[in-house]
């Protein structure tokens, strides 16, 4: 990893993420959350003030140092416990049906392999349990779709890894959820290479077949 990844990529992800915009759909989704919590991708960990007042304990992964570095000056301010570690989504160390509810948001555009990522956020998922995401990915312009499919390797060499193309319905619809809600949104504001959003919700299904289709 390097000086860039370590340190300059991490500030000035902090600094664009905290625009007001993503402030409000971050409290729109973690309205939601409850019980035993597990987030996934917490960066810098903003959306530690838009939880519920209610939820007091969060368990949390990231694998990046310079991402959790910013991120543990939050969690020292913060009337909240977290359990952050240094830990990718693609193997998590949490036994099967650990937890209620698995929160991400802007996340799996990174994760190398986030198809196996969100079957592993289905594995320690109770039945009945919620994954609540909010993502950008593949527009749903055709135009669109084949800037995104060119500029990906530009944008995951500026942005540690972070995809314009990635299917995030594709890749939900896929895993072990007996249900599943998507809303599909343009951010106010925001270019449709990068503005293309996702939002919803996968109800962990009692069985971890994953579904045909």
């Amino acid at each position: 990893m390097g000086l860039y990844s370590r340190h300059i990529f991490p500030r000035l992800c902090d600094w664009a993420m905290r625009d007001g915009r993503f402030g409000a759909l971050r409290r729109s989704l973690l309205a939601q959350a409850d019980g035993e919590i597990l987030e996934i991708g917490f960066g810098t960990g903003l959306n530690l003030e838009n939880y519920p007042e209610h939820v007091r304990h969060i368990t949390a992964i990231d694998p990046g140092e310079g991402m959790s570095r910013i991120a543990r000056r939050r969690i020292a301010q913060s009337p909240r416990s977290v359990d952050l570690r240094l830990q990718t989504a693609e193997a998590l160390p949490f036994d099967d049906g650990s937890f209620d509810c698995v929160v991400s948001t802007w996340t799996l555009c990174s994760i190398p392999d986030a198809g196996q990522a969100i079957q592993e956020t289905a594995r320690v998922l109770r039945p009945g349990g919620r994954f609540l995401f909010l993502e950008h990915g593949l527009a749903e312009s055709a135009g669109v779709q084949r800037w995104q499919h060119r500029l990906t390797p530009i944008q995951r060499r500026l942005a540690d890894g972070c995809r314009l193309n990635l299917d995030i319905e594709g890749l939900v619809r896929r895993a072990p959820f007996r249900h599943v809600e998507i809303d599909r949104f343009l951010m106010e504001g925001t270019p449709r290479l990068l503005g293309s959003m996702y939002r919803g919700v996968g109800v962990r299904a009692n069985s971890l077949v994953v579904p045909l289709g």
